[in-house]
């Protein structure tokens, strides 16, 4: 691989020490919710009129971002400060149950991957969370031309998921490389399926899912996110989920939980 790798202990130890500090954060909201209200629910009033989405399965499409390894399972390099997050929305069980509702009826399953190759590590720039992505070796492959090494590793897909993925009908885009879909083929193999609905899922919430989620309304998309079929990091900088969550809730033609949304993919026409 590259020489970014040199100086990634430093970096990592510095990233799960923050882990400590997010569980801390994520236990003392629960304790908080106990007590009076809880920080994820919907408000009680909301202000925004709801958009009104009617859901066609006809045009739509189940997207689901980086469903793999680094983010959702113990062994990934981001567990200590998502795991929390992940547990606590079941969001590993949701996602499958998204994964085999769509399959159960035909609906078409995109998914948007995230992988670094070595000549990505040679970019000359970059944000705190890119900087932190390549210095951790997260979603990393030796080549865009071979699989070695791809099994079991960091950006490999969940266990879980392969049985849907590798089935020869779900569609696997090229991969994004920063958090949208700008840069990969999500658009245009939705448009090509004249698919112009979609149930987004995956993670991470306030980071990838956020930025593809922002990408397809520009485009003309409707949007409904499934909101325990995604978590986030807790860091000191902040609870990544909360503020997705919210930004959800300003902007997506829908926010549904997994069982909205496998009752509205699986509903009889």
């Amino acid at each position: 691989m590259c020489d970014h790798h040199d100086d990634a202990g430093v970096d990592r130890r510095t990233f799960f020490a923050a882990a400590a500090a997010g569980t801390a954060a994520l236990a003392a909201g629960s304790a908080h919710a106990a007590q009076s209200d809880d920080p994820y629910a919907p408000p009680a009033k909301p202000a925004l009129p709801p958009s009104g989405m009617v859901f066609e399965r006809s045009r739509a499409a189940l997207l689901v971002t980086d469903p793999q390894i680094d983010f959702l399972s113990p062994k990934g390099v981001t567990w200590k400060v998502v795991g929390a997050s992940v547990t606590r929305n079941n969001t590993v069980e949701n996602l499958r149950r998204l994964f085999a509702a769509a399959k159960q009826v035909g609906m078409p399953v995109v998914i948007s991957p995230h992988y670094y190759y070595p000549t990505d590590h040679r970019w000359k720039f970059g944000g705190p969370l890119e900087k932190l992505m390549h210095a951790i070796g997260m979603f990393d492959r030796p080549s865009a031309y071979t699989m070695k090494g791809f099994e079991g590793s960091g950006a490999d897909f969940m266990s879980e998921y392969k049985p849907y993925i590798f089935d020869g009908k779900t569609i696997i885009c090229s991969p994004h490389k920063v958090y949208g879909p700008e840069n990969n083929d999500v658009i245009l193999q939705l448009r090509k399926q004249r698919i112009d609905q979609v149930v987004l899922a995956g993670m991470s919430a306030n980071l990838c899912t956020e930025a593809h989620m922002r990408e397809l309304l520009e485009r003309g998309f409707e949007v409904a996110v499934v909101k325990d079929a995604t978590a986030a990091a807790m860091l000191p900088e902040g609870d990544g989920y909360l503020a997705a969550l919210t930004n959800f809730r300003y902007m997506a033609n829908g926010l549904w939980t997994t069982d909205e949304a496998v009752k509205h993919i699986t509903a009889t026409a």
